[in-house]
């Protein structure tokens, strides 16, 4: 299947009384368009009019974005002819198909085997993909398309033509060609230094040469700087460059999911990786054993980003992955992180406990640390002192006293707790509790009045004191000490731009599905549909689903003894507990996602 199916519309073919159109050659001005719009019944003849006045003076930009600047009102609907709409509808009066481009599905490495810059920008196209058996081409100059053989002749392959609006071909034209220009010039650069890449199967190799890549070429810091912008105006969360045999990988994830961004040689990916480790005040030369570091930089909208860098040798040289934390995660209200009333109402009473543990638990990438962080920036005020302990430090919060756990110094978890102690804190959060003694550590800082929040790697909430149990910790003092336990996940919610009721979903199935409760409330389920605005994957974003257990005097009592795991949860159920899958059939029935998404991320219930 051609890789650019997925983000083309459906065209249509225009109608045979459309002679005007279908016998034109060149490229239309705008007053020929608005005649156009105007014979498809787009616009009335009074909007026309108001057109033509107030583009009287001639003006240098693409006749679609100066009718697009007007904002006419479709006659058929009312609302205003943007960019999108008067090119899809151009698209369709040329028979050609309507594509918004979709920076992760074009070829961006290849973009310049087909036509120069120069000739792209004459011509107003921009090439998308190069296949085995033809070239994509967006243009959106459909009617001046006499070119398109001599590019044909030259890629030797047919050309398909796809319409794409004229702000994202100059946008995309740009930014694809500086890259790929950037990438070459980098790669010169490290062929012109002798480079080698660290590599399990080349390192007889590596003794031929000593001289290091040049991480600041410019080259290097354009494609870096790339990296990153396009990361965020993607959303990214992670950002990955992984060597293999014969070339480097750029891969993004994106609501959970991993995407292939881009090819680039091992030089180039060896020099970027370099470059970034430098910025990040890493050990540039060191590649035998794995680094951390992190790197403050500013989104496109100016807001600053922190990401978390982390490197590991593998067989073929040094693996990075950034972590990008979202700028806005710590302001975040409990309704935006996904938290129902029932259960927002709970924790907010929880967390303005004077003292006590609070455990969060959950695996790697469930979104614990945008919790805790969240909660912390509300509770952090003139007259509160919040201290952390954490390995590694995630996001820098001025509110925080931040402390970075150094194995190398001897300062653990347990040590810096310890040291905590005597710094005169109120909150104190642990980034984990990995032993026995941190685990006494936090007990003993909760027994003498903190608040102490701290994260476990268990299933569930119940699950979270049997855990400390099998670490050794006394079932009379977790008792004494531990007010809730908050377990969650993250499931991608349905795109609002294309989502549609599922009406095959029935709300006896979705019961039977989760668990034996009766599900309450409204029932709205949807499906995926996939469109433009999600990468026609019909998802767009994640949200948390969560299970607040609290420590009543029951819970304590069962507690207290042999804490038994299907005695726990049956009680905290009993307490008010949602359980996890139960929380996410509540997401399923007001149709912010799916039950797939649901099963996929919570563990079944064994109460």
């Amino acid at each position: 299947m051609n890789p650019m199916t997925s983000q083309t519309t459906s065209a249509t073919t225009p109608p045979a009384a459309r002679p005007a159109a279908a016998a034109f050659r060149g490229r239309p001005d705008w007053r020929l368009l608005l005649d156009w719009l105007r014979e498809d019944g787009l616009v009335t003849a009074e909007d026309a009019q108001r057109t033509q006045q107030r583009l009287a003076v001639a003006g240098a930009q693409h006749p679609l974005l100066r009718l697009a600047h007007v904002g006419m009102p479709d006659a058929r609907t009312g609302r205003p002819l943007d960019a999108e709409a008067l090119t899809a509808w151009l698209a369709q009066r040329a028979g050609l198909p309507y594509l918004r481009i979709d920076p992760l599905k074009v070829d961006v490495g290849r973009v310049a085997e087909a036509m120069s810059i120069g000739y792209a920008e004459r011509r107003r196209a921009l090439p998308l993909q190069v296949g085995a058996g033809e070239v994509t081409i967006a243009t959106c100059e459909p009617f001046d398309a006499e070119w398109v053989a001599e590019i044909a002749a030259h890629m030797r392959r047919p050309v398909r033509l796809v319409v794409a609006s004229p702000a994202e071909i100059a946008r995309y034209t740009t930014e694809f060609y500086t890259l790929s220009k950037s990438v070459r010039a980098a790669q010169k650069s490290g062929e012109a230094a002798g480079a080698g890449t660290p590599s399990f199967e080349q390192l007889v190799e590596l003794g031929r040469s000593n001289r290091p890549l040049d991480a600041n070429d410019q080259g290097i810091v354009q494609v870096v700087d790339w990296l990153w912008q396009y990361a965020f105006d993607q959303r990214a969360s992670d950002i990955h460059l992984e060597p293999r045999r014969e070339t480097g990988a750029i891969r993004f994830r994106i609501d959970g999911v991993m995407h292939t961004v881009y090819q680039l040689p091992l030089g180039v990916m060896a020099a970027m990786t370099s470059r970034i480790k430098l910025l990040g005040r890493m050990d540039v030369v060191e590649r035998r054993r794995p680094q951390d570091g992190r790197i403050k930089t500013r989104n496109p909208r100016g807001d600053e980003v922190e990401m978390r860098l982390s490197t590991l040798p593998t067989a073929f040289g040094e693996k990075l992955v950034m972590r990008i934390f979202d700028p806005d995660a710590t302001v975040r209200e409990l309704d935006a992180l996904g938290f129902s009333a029932h259960d927002a109402q709970r924790w907010e009473r929880l967390v303005a406990e004077p003292h006590g543990v609070i455990l969060v638990t959950g695996p790697t990438g469930s979104g614990k640390t945008t919790t805790l962080y969240s909660t912390l920036k509300r509770l952090a005020s003139e007259a509160v002192n919040v201290c952390t302990i954490e390995d590694p430090i995630e996001m820098i919060e001025p509110a925080f006293n931040q402390t970075q756990v150094q194995p190398q110094l001897e300062l653990g978890f347990a040590e810096g707790l310890r040291a905590l102690m005597r710094q005169d804190p109120d909150i104190i959060m642990v980034g984990e509790v990995r032993d026995l003694e941190t685990a006494e550590m936090a007990i003993q800082a909760a027994l003498t009045g903190h608040l102490v929040f701290t994260t476990l790697h268990t299933n569930d909430a119940a699950s979270a004191i049997t855990r400390l149990t099998d670490l050794g910790v006394p079932p009379y003092l977790i008792g004494a000490t531990v007010i809730g336990v908050l377990a969650q996940r993250l499931v991608r919610t349905l795109c609002p731009h294309c989502k549609q009721p599922d009406p095959a979903l029935t709300r006896e199935m979705l019961a039977a599905a989760v668990a034996p409760w009766r599900m309450n409330g409204g029932f709205r389920p949807c499906r995926p549909v996939g469109c433009l605005e999600c990468r026609m994957t019909g998802f767009r974003g994640r949200a948390g689903i969560y299970e607040l257990l609290t420590a009543s005097e029951a819970l304590k009592a069962a507690i207290g003894g042999a804490p038994e795991l299907a005695r726990l949860r049956q009680q905290a159920v009993a307490d008010g507990m949602r359980p996890l899958r139960l929380a996410g059939a509540a997401r399923v029935a007001e149709g912010s996602t799916t039950l797939d998404e649901v099963l996929r991320a919570t563990p079944a219930w064994e109460g």
